[in-house]
């Protein structure tokens, strides 16, 4: 089983493994291992909110979130980050699908793929900044974030077509089955519950309805999932979990303020 965690580990951060700890795994093992991944978005996560914490009172709550989100990419190797340019590339070209799929491939990233990695980094960015004024402030979310997202990308992988012939995303898409898929989902809502609460936890079930309409959306444009797709699932799913979660506070501190106006004064 701890193999199968640090081959989730290796395949989906640029955290050193040693080679030894993923020696002899089959691609099924990578299959099955998928129960693992929320539990990487929670090493990535706790990274994240590390370098939150140490460089918010040296520098700022924005600057400390810039840095934050800067190691996100450097423990993902933008990763996530990437199969949003490519697939923000691909589905906004206006081309036919085998079009659409030979412009997500190329590694070059046109002006759909560089505003989407512009809109991210800046909407997760502001996110965080905002989140940092609610009571508890935003190192829940940040660690909760990359647990939730992990999770949701089962979606885009059980019971789902390849969009293509071979690649990356072929070892995991059409391959889980359903008890890894729910294991999968259960403990990334889990983490989500114990760092964020049920605040938290109401956040993700609102991205989980988003993920669902997001999948039939490539579905119906690509014919199939890739690892393209996952990724910018990922990068999505992050940063709509923490819209969500600042919605919510700020509804119910309107709420509050509404019924209970010296309450908060």
């Amino acid at each position: 089983m701890m193999k199968q965690f640090f081959a989730a580990l290796q395949f989906m951060t640029r955290l050193p493994v040693p080679a030894r700890w993923t020696a002899d795994l089959s691609l099924n093992s990578y299959a099955r291992g998928v129960i693992w991944l929320p539990v990487v978005g929670l090493v990535v996560g706790a990274i994240c909110a590390l370098v939150f914490a140490v460089t918010q009172p040296l520098f700022g709550t924005p600057l400390a979130a810039l840095l934050t989100v800067v190691a996100n990419a450097m423990v993902t190797g933008a990763f996530h980050l990437d199969g949003l340019a490519d697939t923000c590339d691909g589905i906004f070209s206006a081309r036919q699908r085998d079009r659409m799929l030979d412009i997500m491939r190329d590694s070059r990233i046109g002006t759909n793929g560089a505003l989407a990695m512009i809109f991210a980094i800046g909407l997760r960015l502001m996110a965080i900044v905002a989140l940092n004024g609610i009571p508890g402030g935003a190192i829940p979310y940040i660690i909760a974030a990359p647990c939730l997202s992990r999770a949701l990308i089962g979606l885009l992988m059980y019971r789902q077509r390849y969009a293509r012939e071979n690649g990356l995303g072929n070892v995991y898409i059409g391959q889980i089955s359903g008890h890894h898929f729910a294991v999968m989902l259960l403990l990334g809502f889990l983490l989500t519950l114990l760092f964020t609460r049920m605040h938290g936890a109401i956040a993700g079930l609102i991205v989980l309805a988003i993920a669902y309409g997001y999948r039939a959306r490539i579905n119906a444009v690509l014919g199939g999932q890739t690892g393209d797709t996952l990724g910018c699932g990922v990068e999505i799913f992050e940063w709509l979990f923490l819209l969500a979660a600042l919605l919510l506070a700020t509804l119910l501190r309107t709420t509050l303020l509404h019924f209970t106006p010296g309450l908060l004064l």
